[in-house]
């Protein structure tokens, strides 16, 4: 056993900033190196807080909530939320009765009934980008189809896409290059925006008989014996809204760019749609978009260094998922690649509700864009561009269509 090593320790030091655009595109690189030097480093940023880097280390996080409690999944600590958002704020045993009112609306038979309507979708989106030779990729599709299935799926008025989309932008950027004060301003802003929409959905359903859409269901819903609050509701709400837009919206563009640098993996694809729920399941592990955060409850030693009670840690999925000691070339993109133990929902009881719905729009999306649009690639004079923050993703994606590599 070595030394026990402490937020004071030189050695475990690393200036890691999760919001910083300068890392954006070397992350992974930036993983691999805090894995090497120090697997639980220690950032400076927001007051000091803890990054994990190895898949079994980020795993006995996510399995152990009576020590690395979820009450706060963000560094900072908000985005602009009003209250926890539910249940991904929230620990045991509260935890467990919310999910068991959320678990049905993202259930398989609900996901399935809902594939047309996401083919749907899928298909019209596709049309138009067929009526242009250079589109943005982002714009064109990745943004567009998660918000409109996130409509449909709650019942709500698609033509609210956009808004939805400038929100959802928002609270998970603020303002690239501000403060971060003046990003949490911005933040705050736009998610009373989104308080206030939800509030009208909520009175204007209240009056309805319709039982069917999942805003229904949810004022209808109980917290055991008691119906759940409006602030309850919204906050759900509030969470469906950042975990359904962003993630696959980043997920959708960083599969582009891979597949668009890689035509010998893309024509695999395009040669055998039949790779497609592997592929899937390769591009999560890949390009892992959420990066959350826990708070230590006790003091706890963790790979050899002491964690002290009301610490922060972070705990990205994507430096898990390239973890080699867990993947065999972790960087490389394997589309049959089995087993394939991703984190890219997390673990343990906050594993993501959403996990069903998000491989349904990623099935369908890379089934109908390989069918139809065989061949793209990047524009070189005019080069992607990422983001990154706790939930990483491409602000543009510019995509010649019909032309590869």
């Amino acid at each position: 056993m070595g030394e026990l090593r402490d937020a004071a320790s030189a050695d475990i030091q690393y200036d890691f900033d999760i919001h910083s655009p300068d890392i954006a595109d070397t992350l992974d690189d930036v993983y691999a190196e805090m894995r090497q030097k120090c697997p639980v480093a220690h950032s400076p940023r927001y007051g000091g807080h803890w990054v994990a880097t190895r898949y079994d280390t980020i795993q006995q996080v996510m399995r152990n909530p009576a020590v690395f409690s979820s009450e706060s999944v963000n560094v900072p600590d908000t985005i602009g939320q009003d209250g926890s958002m539910i249940p991904l704020e929230i620990d045991p045993p509260d935890h467990g009765i919310y999910r068991k009112l959320i678990n049905p609306l993202f259930s398989p038979k609900r996901m399935a009934e809902l594939e047309p309507r996401v083919r749907e979708i899928t298909g019209e989106l596709i049309d138009e980008m067929l009526k242009h030779e250079k589109v943005d990729f982002v714009d064109a599709f990745a943004r567009a189809l998660p918000s409109r299935v996130f409509l449909a799926l709650m019942g709500w008025n698609v033509a609210d896409a956009d808004k939805f989309n400038h929100w959802a932008d928002t609270i998970v950027l603020g303002e690239p290059g501000a403060s971060e004060e003046r990003s949490t301003e911005v933040r705050t802003a736009a998610a009373t925006e989104v308080y206030t929409y939800f509030a009208e959905m909520i009175d204007e359903r209240s009056e309805s008989a319709d039982s069917e859409d999942i805003t229904q269901i949810l004022i209808s819903g109980t917290f055991e014996d008691r119906k759940l609050t409006q602030f309850e509701v919204l906050n759900i709400l509030f969470l469906f809204l950042i975990g359904g837009l962003h993630t696959v919206q980043g997920q959708l563009a960083h599969t582009v760019i891979h597949l668009a640098q890689r035509p010998e993996v893309r024509r695999q694809l395009v040669d055998d749609l039949a790779l497609v729920p592997t592929a899937v399941e390769e591009m999560l592990r890949r390009e892992s978009a959420v990066c959350p955060a826990r708070v230590v409850k006790e003091d706890h030693v963790l790979d050899g260094v002491q964690l002290r009670a009301g610490d922060k840690i972070l705990i990205p999925f994507a430096a898990a998922n390239h973890d080699a000691d867990k993947f065999a070339d972790p960087d490389a993109i394997d589309l049959t690649r089995d087993p394939n133990p991703h984190l890219a929902f997390g673990a343990g009881n906050h594993r993501c509700v959403g996990s069903h719905l998000a491989r349904l729009e990623l099935r369908v999306a890379f089934e109908e864009l390989h069918r139809r649009i065989p061949d793209y690639r990047l524009d070189p004079a005019d080069p992607p561009v990422r983001h990154l923050s706790q939930v990483r993703g491409v602000v543009k994606l510019p995509l010649i269509l019909g032309e590869s590599l």
